[in-house]
């Protein structure tokens, strides 16, 4: 699919998706504990169903409600409803033994978050499991998350370089493993499955490199929520995880995504605005959010407003207003915590007066793309100046992009991020594969009016 987007000035009030990490942890958390969760206005896109198909799969009961609800942000179908709330009936309160043995691999299309937090999660029953995915799925490694298991009793086999299709089979014996992590997606799976090992199991895990700190914290914060029992070092170098544990309902409303967010942020920031976003909060953990620190740096007015209590809620919600009447300007930003921001970033940063560096962000080549080398080469299909580091960009900004044609390289980010510096250039932008921005923010292109044909 191709999207045409001409520029134009991106302004008004929008909701913006639920978050995509909360999303798969909740929906794990809910499918491996015992009783019923409800789940509302979960996030309704590509990556989130793959992770209800593989839960379903392991033994979990997941029943989808549909409404007409003005406050979800998620897509309507063709009679105006939309995802309003799961309902799961978990596999507790001992997932150990009673997770389900699926007689056929599980797809979890283009989710990395769900194949790496879900392989732990199978590993802990007795049966063999195996996961594949797409093409950019069947090339991203496992393997440091691999080696940990093997080295916690775990059967593994994967394709070469620890890629899928990957199976691994239980028992989850215990015993102490490094574990680096260029993703931290890798510790996550193990501290969301290590409390749901036999009881008298003892994981520990040491952490000799680790990238994208936040999403370790947001981990946490679901352990520490659920209250369950562990011990960790201050920088999160060591983890001492007793087995035996069990999940509660996972009930509630999922918090909006940062993440994507940058996006229509960053829209209002190259175009100018103003533009209000609602469904965010401000304390939440994701590390995503300091994206409006770095714009607000880069010369953007970024303001958070406290609104009335929407219909149908009782309290008060968070505005988040952008916009910029000046010029932007180039800096140097550290991405190691948040190597998701880095195209987005970019596309900002070919607006920008002066140098960009983004910087100690060398992870960024292992996500769906190598998004260091796809930004710098679609950005230059559009004039922009991009040097390439080992572990970052350098962006020299500050002149007009020209239209043309760019390639999204299936990558939802380098899509959208494309589709937002198409808003400021001197003619239409069409950017190819623009069907995968439906993997995390589905409708984002609509939201940029884009004409979308085969």
């Amino acid at each position: 699919m191709h999207g045409i987007i001409r520029p134009h000035t991106f302004s008004g009030t929008f909701r913006v998706p639920a978050s995509k990490s909360h999303t798969i942890r909740r929906l794990l958390i809910a499918a491996l504990g015992e009783g019923v969760s409800e789940i509302t206005y979960p996030l309704d896109s590509l990556d989130a169903r793959s992770c209800v198909s593989v839960c379903r799969a392991l033994g979990a009961h997941i029943e989808e409600h549909r409404a007409v609800d003005g406050l979800c942000p998620n897509p309507a179908d063709e009679t105006g409803e939309k995802l309003v709330r799961w309902t799961v009936q978990g596999i507790g309160p001992a997932p150990h033994s009673a997770l389900r043995t699926p007689h056929s691999p599980l797809d979890v299309g283009n989710s990395g978050t769900t194949l790496f937090l879900a392989l732990a999660v199978a590993a802990l029953g007795r049966g063999p499991v195996e996961f594949t995915g797409d093409a950019q799925i069947r090339c991203r490694s496992a393997a440091p998350l691999l080696e940990a298991l093997s080295g916690l009793g775990i059967t593994v086999t994967s394709a070469p370089k620890g890629c899928a299709p990957i199976t691994v089979q239980g028992p989850w014996k215990g015993g102490r493993v490094s574990l680096p992590c260029p993703t931290s997606q890798y510790l996550s799976a193990l501290l969301l499955a290590a409390p749901l090992a036999p009881g008298g199991t003892i994981t520990e895990i040491d952490v000799p490199l680790l990238n994208e700190r936040p999403y370790i914290e947001l981990t946490l914060s679901y352990l520490d929520a659920q209250k369950i029992p562990y011990e960790g070092a201050a920088d999160f170098s060591y983890f001492r995880i007793p087995g035996g544990a069990q999940y509660t309902p996972m009930n509630g409303p999922v918090p909006g995504d940062f993440s994507s967010t940058a996006f229509p942020g960053g829209a209002a920031v190259i175009s100018g605005g103003p533009v209000t976003l609602l469904g965010l909060d401000p304390d939440d953990p994701q590390g995503d959010k300091v994206v409006f620190d770095m714009l607000s740096q880069m010369g953007a007015e970024v303001t958070w407003v406290k609104l009335p209590s929407p219909a149908g809620r009782t309290q008060p919600e968070w505005g988040l207003h952008i916009s910029r009447t000046g010029p932007l300007w180039g800096g140097v930003f550290d991405l190691n915590a948040t190597p998701d921001l880095l195209p987005i970033m970019a596309a900002v940063a070919a607006y920008a007066e002066g140098t960009t560096a983004l910087v100690n962000v060398a992870h960024a080549r292992i996500k769906e793309t190598d998004r260091i080398a796809v930004m710098a080469q679609e950005l230059g299909k559009l004039g922009v100046l991009c040097e390439e580091r080992p572990d970052g960009l350098i962006i020299r900004g500050g002149s007009a992009l020209r239209g043309g044609g760019v390639d999204g390289h299936g990558d939802h980010r380098v899509v959208m991020a494309l589709a937002t510096a198409a808003l400021g250039a001197a003619g239409p932008v069409e950017i190819g594969s623009a069907e995968a921005a439906a993997v995390t923010y589905p409708g984002f292109l609509e939201l940029l009016a884009a004409d979308i044909h085969p």
